[in-house]
């Protein structure tokens, strides 16, 4: 298998083009449950600016993320960005930053008192990591994961962005719409909510339903409820479509871009309108639908007529501009440095032959190679913090209930620790706890790892006292005998007591 960089640099400048493109021409049906009925831009005033997205916007911070820091991202790292530069307050974003700066480390962040952890704030930010680890939709994976759980913790808002961060990694070397769906949903739980709108989606299809059909049995069975103020279309209402669930949008709004796909097939502007005309969050769909279609089909096969209204500017709206001042300006410059990222990640994960100054020949590719390897592993970051170190990774799993505890409460912390080492090792634990909370069964102890043994688990319980603080914080210190190693690993509770029993 060999991918010529050429050619990788044609799909990732047609995956940017496409998302400018589809944020722009869904832009004025955002959150409308309504079927529409477009044939192009709507907007007469264009001027040949793209309208700015969040959409791309968080993606260009997650790219000035690894130049800055490296290719080793980490979800802390990620929420330090965060804090610092996203600035909505609205649903997701807005919840998860609470979160943030309340002292919550991701998914926690995600996860806590979010009614909006299920929708679609991630998966729209998916093609950084597919198009930094082209042909890696493993490696994509975990990158898209670390990124989700900051604002959607456990939900399906995670799923979905790990769906679609596989789908457009492997579409740079499968063009396939089908398979690479296939592809795509090894990677989240076959019994998860994304999963099933995606299966209805290919249950229409295959029986030969219209997309319109398609999309109202999305919605008959996968649909979230609008927020009050988003109107819904009396033909929706009198189809029950005026309920379900608030905050429950991305399984239909993952399965309705999949719709715009393989209706409009080769037919780029095809893909544009139905995506749109499904309605829902259309600005995602249509960008994201967009995107892929881009990577398939490269920036060369892009029609110029969707180009020109919007040019190759790049307009942000939810950056902290004031202190990023080295954002991409075009789509052309986001290519550049996305290609310069995506060979250092190739390097690091061996993957030279996907940038190959030969011709492309993908004559010998499986799919079935790019199935999911580690379902278990993308499941278990969406479970607690995890804390990287030189040798070891330690995760902490909250339980039920999460970070909160009450007055004299007892609440149980799992932590997984997992060798990388492959050596006999002594590890000393300690906990540093501040009055009122005691832990046992001791405060302090040790764990002998074999030479042939990986991973170890040990729970704590913890009891609190008479809390006094909105946050209780606790560290556990893991020495190793003989070594030089300390790793530090935060603990923190939030204060439960006026929450409902």
């Amino acid at each position: 298998m060999r991918l010529n960089r050429n050619d990788y640099r044609d799909k990732v400048l047609g995956c940017w083009l496409g998302k400018n493109i589809g944020g722009t021409v869904g832009a004025p049906f955002e959150w409308k449950r309504q079927v529409n009925d477009i044939s192009f831009y709507v907007q007469a005033d264009l001027n040949g600016r793209a309208l700015p997205n969040d959409d791309l916007d968080i993606q260009l911070l997650w790219l000035c993320a690894m130049e800055e820091k490296g290719l080793d991202v980490t979800s802390q790292r990620l929420a330090d960005y965060w804090c610092r530069f996203v600035t909505p307050h609205w649903a997701e974003y807005g919840n998860a930053k609470i979160n943030m700066r309340h002292g919550l480390l991701p998914p926690l962040s995600g996860s806590t008192g979010n009614a909006f952890k299920h929708s679609c704030g991630a998966y729209i930010r998916s093609e950084i990591w597919a198009c930094v680890a082209p042909g890696l939709p493993h490696v994509a994976a975990h990158y898209a994961v670390r990124d989700a759980i900051l604002d959607h913790g456990d939900g399906e808002g995670t799923y979905a962005e790990v769906f679609m961060a596989a789908l457009e990694s492997a579409a740079f070397v499968v063009s396939d719409l089908r398979a690479l769906i296939d592809i795509a949903l090894t990677y989240v739980p076959a019994d998860c909510g994304v999963a099933a709108a995606v299966r209805t989606t290919l249950q229409c299809r295959d029986a030969g339903k219209t997309w319109l059909e398609t999309r109202d049995e999305i919605l008959r069975h996968h649909r979230g409820r609008l927020a009050d103020f988003w109107p819904v279309s009396p033909r929706d209402r009198e189809l029950g479509f005026d309920t379900g669930e608030l905050g429950y949008d991305v399984p239909s709004n993952i399965a309705l871009t999949l719709v715009s796909l393989l209706w409009g097939g080769e037919d780029f502007g095809q893909v544009m309108c139905i995506a749109v005309n499904c309605g829902e969050d259309t600005d995602c769909t249509a960008a994201t639908a967009g995107s892929i279609w881009g990577i398939i089909h490269g920036a060369a096969a892009v029609p110029q007529k969707w180009i020109d209204p919007i040019g190759r500017g790049i307009a942000t709206i939810v950056l902290n501009l004031g202190e990023l001042w080295h954002l991409p300006k075009t789509v052309d410059e986001l290519a550049d440095r996305t290609q310069r990222l995506a060979r250092q990640v190739l390097v690091r994960n061996h993957a030279e032959h996907l940038w190959s100054d030969q011709p492309t020949d993908l004559g010998d590719l499986d799919p079935a190679g790019l199935r999911c390897r580690d379902l278990a592993g993308l499941r278990t970051l969406m479970s607690g913090p995890t804390f990287a170190f030189d040798f070891f990774t330690v995760h902490v799993h909250y339980g039920d209930g999460g970070p909160a505890i009450r007055n004299g409460q007892t609440k149980p912390l799992t932590f997984t620790l997992h060798s990388h080492w492959g050596v006999q090792a002594i590890l000393n634990l300690r906990w540093y706890l501040p009055d009122g909370l005691h832990v046992s069964p001791a405060p302090q102890g040790s764990l002998t790892f074999a030479a042939y043994e990986n991973s170890k688990a040990v729970t704590f319980q913890f009891t609190a006292g008479e809390l006094r603080e909105p946050v209780t914080r606790a560290v556990l210190e893991i020495t190793a005998d003989s070594r030089p190693t300390v790793m530090l690993v935060p603990v923190m509770f939030t204060n439960g007591n006026l929450l409902p029993e």
